[in-house]
């Protein structure tokens, strides 16, 4: 049974309300279901939670004794785990325990302020627990040292018993920690939106992972298939828009196995066929060669030679179609480089006499067959010989590059136009596709290299040389 087709923008969207629907639910949970935005909230931030504390301090000082403030700031010290202090603005101390302060914190107590008076109402309207005008204003950060330890200095007004006049007092709290323990700087906000944030990314961690991986796989499929290896295959089990993509591709890649190998197979046919009148038509000239008067042999001489290159052409022909041999179908043995290159070059040189330079690194031993290895050489060779000057030498060899192994034909001829460098190894292409045979061959030369480099697990490339030429690397593995 078919599963339904859900388009991937719904996925999307889906994903995105169930997301939002999630973080909802963490916060509620994590800060409770009645969320209020006080002063003393957790999102107020910390200076405002330190300012709200301090309110309530002097608050519950004013008007106090000395013991009973030392008791209140005892109080609010163990509630937040912090030291509270208060001293006047003259440096002398109001309330708290009495602990020497170092020097900075001293000289910062006792810095002139621009404290403005409080107004008379504001003065006559305070109670018991009445919030004094101005707020808590903070005057200064500190860190002293042995032991390391934070400072706060708050710019406070406090009350004396049966006095009207305000005391400009100090509010001076010490933590043994940065954060003063949400006093200072308060984590919490920051722990809640690192979770939420973590959460969020986890949560669609999946989804996205799914996504890659299923266009990771396709890129790989597309790349093979680029190489001419039509037998990969997605079997994406998606059903939204990728899963009809990585379907295509499977597709295509199918269509194409049946084209490539159709046309192998109707090119090996055609040449069977032709290879049968061929061999006919060679007989029956050697037959009329031996009859005709001397005028007519130049006639016969000129369809021998056609018939010639029509019978070069069909073995080519018949070479390419039995070369089309991908990797992993043919068993590999050790090929010795040195004993094939010298082989090659002793053979394809026979006739033509030409400088050839060998240069091969000893004891280099690849992984392919001899005779598809052999067959990929000789064509780059005999390409070699065929379109550098007669007088200019060919260079070949064989060397160590990383894993691999790079056998190398280079030559001084004219080189290949840059836009045609990776057409040359297509079937039946040309360079100039207006030239003649003798001049351009058929077109199958360096298509066969391909096919046989590739069935033996490896690849093959060329570029042009600086001045001028052209050098064709043929990259195996070593053997094993």
């Amino acid at each position: 049974m078919l599963g339904v087709r859900i388009p991937l923008f719904s996925k999307i969207m889906l994903w995105f309300f169930l997301n939002l629907l999630l973080l909802a639910v963490i916060f509620l949970v994590v800060f409770g279901m009645n969320v209020r935005f006080d002063p003393n909230s957790t999102f107020s931030g910390a200076g405002n939670r330190l300012e709200t504390i301090s309110r309530l301090i002097v608050s519950e000082t004013d008007e106090r004794s000395r013991e009973e403030r030392d008791e209140i700031l005892a109080k609010y010290s163990s509630l937040y785990g912090v030291e509270f202090y208060l001293y006047d603005s003259k440096g002398s101390q109001i309330a708290g325990r009495n602990t020497p302060l170092p020097d900075v914190i001293m000289t910062d107590l006792v810095r002139p302020e621009g404290f403005s008076r409080p107004t008379a109402e504001a003065a006559n309207n305070r109670g018991p627990r009445a919030l004094p005008p101005p707020g808590p204003q903070q005057m200064g950060s500190f860190r002293t040292s042995d032991p390391t330890e934070y400072w706060r200095i708050l710019r406070v007004l406090t009350f004396e018993a049966g006095v009207d006049e305000p005391v400009r007092s100090r509010l001076i709290v010490r933590s043994d920690s940065f954060h003063g323990h949400g006093l200072f700087f308060d984590l919490r906000p920051w722990i809640a939106i690192t979770v939420i944030v973590v959460v969020s990314i986890l949560f669609w961690l999946p989804m996205i992972r799914s996504m890659t991986n299923s266009l990771r796989k396709m890129t790989g499929a597309a790349e093979k298939i680029a190489d001419e290896d039509f037998s990969i295959r997605v079997d994406s089990p998606r059903t939204d828009e990728l899963g009809s993509l990585g379907a295509s591709i499977d597709h295509l890649a199918r269509r194409l196995d049946g084209f490539v190998s159709g046309q192998r197979r109707f090119l090996g046919d055609v040449s069977h066929e032709l290879n049968s009148p061929l061999a006919r038509m060679q007989f029956a000239l050697s037959i009329l060669e031996d009859r005709v008067d001397e005028d007519g042999q130049s006639y016969v001489n000129d369809v021998r030679e056609e018939v010639e290159e029509m019978s070069k052409l069909v073995a080519e022909l018949l070479t390419y179609s039995k070369s089309g041999i991908k990797g992993g179908t043919v068993e590999l043995e050790p090929v010795d480089v040195e004993t094939v290159v010298n082989s090659v070059v002793e053979r394809e040189n026979i006739i033509e006499k030409r400088e050839i330079v060998v240069d091969v690194e000893p004891e280099l031993s690849v992984a392919g067959r001899r005779e598809l290895v052999s067959r990929a050489l000789s064509n780059v060779v005999r390409n070699a010989i065929k379109y550098s000057p007669p007088e200019s030498p060919i260079n070949v060899s064989a060397h160590r590059n990383g894993s691999g192994i790079i056998l190398s034909v280079a030559d001084n001829g004219p080189g290949v136009p840059s836009d045609s460098l990776e057409k040359i190894f297509d079937p039946l292409f040309r360079v100039n596709s207006d030239r003649s045979r003798e001049s351009g061959g058929s077109g199958l030369g360096l298509a066969i290299v391909k096919t046989c480099v590739e069935a033996c697990g490896g690849q093959v490339h060329a570029k042009n040389l600086i001045p001028n030429g052209l050098q064709v690397e043929i990259k195996l593995q070593p053997a094993k």
